[in-house]
């Protein structure tokens, strides 16, 4: 697309209502065009307008030069808060927003290297009301921070006065809109809120094309002081947020009395479970004419620094000490943005293990407690991890580490580890595929070091629905694992890696797999609410990864509400079984029935 081109989008509504338009004001502002540098206005031809009897809201969108301008997303957003819609102009540059419900509508435009300035405001009645002018802002900045949404706290006072002022604005509705940040190939499926993301998760990297829209009370506060051009130039944020929550269940004993469940593995008590920092720069992945670099230090304390000790990484707290609560640093990366094929990132330093649905840290999951899937998988890897984005369907992923939550210098068990995985996308981004060859070594009994292959499936049911699913299934295995049951073999046994339960006392090891499924379905209510219900099986064939020999299942009905965009609360009920040992309740009871709740607190 050359630097001269820009969108241009005119309200022709109806046949009935464009004439009316024409015969009673003749000036050009009865229609409107868009430029990224000055705002032009386009005359109606009449005689090319086609009625569109069954839309709500119509129109079309140009170039500069008058031309249509085909494959053009547009957002039609309800002021009310109902639910959002997503529509694409055709080929000619027309679009056609249908049964939209009466009431006031704003209305945004982007498409590669171009978005909408300001959103535009429709009325949906009986008599119709055309947008007005709608401006067009490019996109090639020198920082991929593109805030969506920002306070007024700039404008005055201190910085605790614009800190407080940010939390207002949210909370009241009454935060700045930005213009919807440009982005490369297809649009997200979903919003974010209500759901944790709004592409389709792939870990050890960047969201190639997407742009980095966090904007954070506390950034709104910095960005709007004395050195706030700075911030905004350098692209660096701080971040973070405060989680706690509290469950009532039938294990009623002492200590982590629902283990297995995980993170609220603490029966009928309240839980500090993780207090989080983040210093982060994000590439520019949405450009594609230079090199740009990222970094992410994440610093978390807590209950789930239990989940995320890796071996080398401050581990001492849990392998030495068993401190209840504990600091980890599950994040600590560089990554380096390459123009090739469609994008190339380059992450060296401590990640998110790349497969999972879900992830450690609380906001990027649908529900306060985790799977058993989940729970009993890889989290962190210390190494490299190269994605390269193809195209708008394939994107390859290859790494090398020491293994599974083990630092390199932790000599004793860290060895050489390929990980691989090949991610599809079509229906224009509603349906993804991800396969992943977690870890391959020579797979024999260490600090968590689980071969894993993973398939994951997401998928939306409808462009313009509020229904998704998500899919996931692996199976693991490490070999010559030590058998408890066995004097020699229980020696061998490592603190935080359990043992297993073979089929012979007189085996020292044995092969030692499981495996497990879970399906998420999700539905949106409101841009502020969505309600989750998942469904899981999971078999530890030889008590590895749970220290019981014994399937499961899992069942869980939740809902995720959002105050503003900064905070959250995520109740739920949670059924769940153990099939061959009592497990729950400390080893006593064969099924439990767990209500929990957290809430996040963003800053």
């Amino acid at each position: 697309m050359s630097k001269g081109l820009f969108i241009t989008s005119a309200g022709l509504f109806c046949a009935l209502a464009l004439l009316k338009a024409q015969s009673t004001v003749g000036t050009p502002d009865d229609a409107f065009a868009v430029s990224g540098a000055m705002v032009l206005p386009r005359k109606l031809d009449v005689s090319t307008a086609k009625p569109k009897l069954l839309c709500s809201l119509d129109g079309l969108t140009q170039n500069l030069e008058g031309e249509p301008l085909g494959e053009v997303h547009i957002s039609v957003h309800n002021v009310a808060g109902a639910m959002d819609r997503i529509i694409t102009c055709a080929g000619d540059g027309s679009f056609c927003a249908a049964d939209l419900q009466p009431g006031k509508y704003k209305l945004t435009a982007k498409t590669e290297g171009l978005v909408s300035s300001a959103p535009i405001t429709a009325e949906v009645s009986d008599q119709q009301s055309a947008p007005g002018n709608m401006p067009l802002a490019r996109s090639d900045g020198a920082s991929n921070a593109t805030p969506v949404a920002t306070s007024n706290a700039s404008a005055s006072g201190g910085f605790f006065k614009r800190f407080i002022k940010a939390y207002h604005d949210d909370w009241m509705g009454t935060a700045q809109s930005g213009p919807e940040a440009a982005y490369r190939g297809d649009p997200a499926p979903v919003t974010n809120p209500p759901f944790p993301f709004a592409v389709w998760p792939i870990g050890g990297t960047v969201w190639i094309g997407q742009p980095w829209t966090q904007s954070g009370p506390l950034m709104q506060a910095i960005w709007g002081g004395k050195h706030g051009d700075w911030w905004k130039r350098s692209g660096v944020q701080i971040y973070g947020w405060l989680n706690a929550g509290i469950n009532v269940s039938t294990s009623k004993q002492h200590g982590y009395s629902t283990y297995p469940e995980a993170y609220a593995e603490r029966g009928n008590s309240p839980e500090l479970d993780q207090e989080v920092l983040y210093i982060e720069r994000e590439p520019n992945t949405v450009q594609t004419d230079h090199v740009d670099w990222g970094f992410r230090i994440a610093g978390l304390y807590g209950l789930d620094y239990r989940f995320t000790t890796a071996e080398g990484w401050f581990s001492h707290q849990l392998l030495g000490k068993n401190l209840e609560n504990g600091f980890d640093l599950p994040m600590a990366y560089l990554d380096l943005y390459v123009p090739v094929a469609q994008g190339m990132d380059i992450r060296i330093g401590r990640y998110i293990s790349l497969p999972d649905i879900e992830a450690q840290l609380a906001p990027n999951n649908y529900t306060y407690s985790h799977s058993l899937l989940y729970t009993f998988d890889a989290y962190t890897q210390t190494g490299i991890s190269v994605t390269t984005k193809f195209s708008n369907h394939w994107t390859l992923q290859v790494g090398l580490s020491p293994g599974n939550d083990v630092a390199p210098w932790a000599t004793r068990d860290a060895q050489l580890t390929l990980n691989g995985c090949l991610s599809y996308t079509w229906r224009t981004g509603l349906d993804n595929v991800y396969v992943c060859e977690n870890s391959l070594n020579k797979g024999t009994y260490a600090y968590n070091n689980l071969q894993a292959s993973y398939f994951t499936w997401y998928h939306k049911f409808s462009k313009d629905g509020s229904w998704h699913m998500d899919t996931e299934t692996w199976y693991q295995y490490e070999k010559k694992t030590p058998n408890v049951n066995n004097l020699v073999g229980a020696s061998l046994v490592e603190v935080n890696a359990n043992g297993a339960f073979c089929a012979l006392t007189t085996q020292v090891t044995c092969y030692a797999p499981e495996y497990a499924v879970v399906n998420y379905l999700e539905k949106q209510l409101s841009k502020h609410d969505y309600l989750t219900i998942r469904n899981e099986y999971f078999n530890d064939m030889v008590g590895q990864r749970t220290g019981f020999k014994t399937p499961y299942t899992e069942h869980l009905l939740g809902w995720g509400h959002w105050i503003g965009t900064t905070v959250l609360f995520r109740p739920e009920l949670r059924w769940e079984h153990s099939y061959d040992l009592p497990v729950y309740n400390n080893g006593t009871r064969h099924s439990q029935l767990t209500f929990a709740s957290d809430v996040i607190f963003f800053f």
